[in-house]
C-alpha cells in the first residue's frame, strides 16, 4: 500500500497560500481549504478510502478557535504511520502583505477597524503554533505567484526536482475560422503544398497517411518540422519550469483540414516520446466537406477531437 502523502498549507494571509494549494492542486492532489481543523484527520481516511492518496488541506487564521485542535490533529494526521506529513507555513514581510491587502482592497481577516497592521500581529500571534510545526517555511516577499508556484511544484511533485507535469496541446486549425483564443503559440504552415487542389486528396483529412505523406515530403517542409521540434524541445522544460500546466500550439493552415492537421500530428508524435502528456486537437477538420477515408466512404470519417499520449 502507497504512503499517504499529506500537505497542510498554512500561514499569514495574503503571503499566499491559495497559490500554494492550486499549486498541489495541478500536482494532482486533493485539495481542501478552510476546513475544521478537527475534521482533517476524517477527511485524509476519507480520501484514502476512495484511493487518493495525495491530500492539500489548507488552514488558516479564519478558522478561529478550531487552530487550538491544531497540534492535536496533526498528531492524528501523523500518528498512522502510513503517511508522509508536510506542513508549508508562507509568510511575507508585514510591509509586503501590508501592500498586498490594498492593491487588492480586500479587508483582512483579523484587522479590526481597518487597522491592516494591527491584524497581522495579531495573526502572527495565532498561527505562532503552525508555525513551529512547518516543515517547511517559504518567505514570498520578494515572490510574485509564478515563483511561488514554482517552489512548491519543486517540492512536491512526484519526482522531486521536476517541475510538475505540463501537458503540451498541439491544436490544429483553419484561418478562415480564427486563431485558437488560448494558443500560447501560433505557427502558420499555409505555405506548404496543399492536397486541397490535388482531386483524390481533397475530401481526406491530414490525419490519412497519404495526405500526411503528400504535406511532409518536401524539403521545406521536413525543415520546418525539424526546426519546430528543436524549438519546442528547448522551450518546452522552460515553459514548465516557470509553471505552466498547459502549453497550447496552434498550427493553422487555410481551412484546418489537411496541412495544420498533418503537422501536428507530426510533432506530437515525434515530442511524445521525449515529453510524454503530448495531446492533439483538431479544430477544424470536421468542417466542410471531407469525406471518408482514401475516398472509398462517402460518409465523414470519424476523427477524435483529442489524442493524448500516455
Amino acid at each position: 500500500m502507497s504512503r499517504t502523502q499529506v500537505v497542510v498549507v498554512t500561514g499569514m494571509s495574503g503571503a499566499g497560500k491559495s497559490t500554494a494549494l492550486h499549486a498541489l492542486e495541478d500536482l494532482g492532489f486533493y485539495c481542501c481549504d478552510n476546513l475544521p481543523t478537527e475534521l482533517a484527520p476524517q477527511i485524509v481516511a476519507m480520501c484514502e478510502r476512495d484511493g487518493l492518496h495525495r491530500v492539500g488541506l489548507g488552514l488558516d487564521a479564519r478558522l478561529g478557535n478550531f487552530l487550538r485542535e491544531a497540534d492535536a490533529a496533526m498528531d492524528a494526521l501523523d500518528a498512522a504511520g502510513s503517511r508522509d506529513l508536510h506542513v508549508l507555513f508562507v509568510d511575507a514581510s508585514d510591509e509586503s502583505i501590508v501592500r498586498r491587502f490594498s492593491e487588492t482592497r480586500r479587508p483582512h481577516p483579523l484587522a479590526a477597524a481597518g487597522d491592516v497592521l494591527e491584524g497581522i500581529h495579531r495573526e502572527r500571534e495565532r498561527m505562532a503554533p503552525l508555525r513551529a510545526r512547518s516543515t517547511r517555511v517559504v518567505d514570498t516577499t520578494r515572490f510574485n505567484v509564478h515563483e511561488l508556484r514554482s517552489v512548491v511544484l519543486a517540492q512536491f511533485s512526484p519526482a522531486r526536482g521536476e517541475t510538475g507535469s505540463m501537458v503540451t496541446r498541439f491544436v490544429s486549425f483553419g484561418f478562415k475560422y480564427g486563431a485558437p483564443v488560448d494558443a500560447d503559440l501560433v505557427l502558420d504552415v499555409r505555405f506548404l503544398a496543399n492536397p486541397f487542389f490535388v482531386p483524390e486528396m481533397k475530401h481526406r483529412p491530414g490525419t490519412d497517411p497519404d495526405v500526411a505523406e503528400f504535406v511532409l515530403h518536401s524539403d521545406e517542409a521536413r525543415t520546418f518540422v525539424d526546426r519546430i521540434e528543436a524549438l519546442l524541445t528547448f522551450s518546452i522544460p522552460l515553459y514548465a519550469r516557470d509553471g505552466k500546466a498547459y502549453l497550447t500550439v496552434g498550427i493553422g493552415c487555410t481551412g484546418g483540414r489537411h496541412r495544420s492537421v498533418a503537422v501536428a500530428e507530426e510533432l506530437a508524435e515525434r515530442l511524445r516520446p521525449r515529453f510524454g502528456d503530448v495531446a492533439v486537437q483538431h479544430r477544424d477538420v470536421g468542417r466542410g466537406d471531407v469525406a471518408g477515408s482514401r475516398g472509398s466512404d462517402p460518409g465523414p470519417i470519424p476523427v477524435p477531437s483529442t489524442v493524448k499520449g500516455t
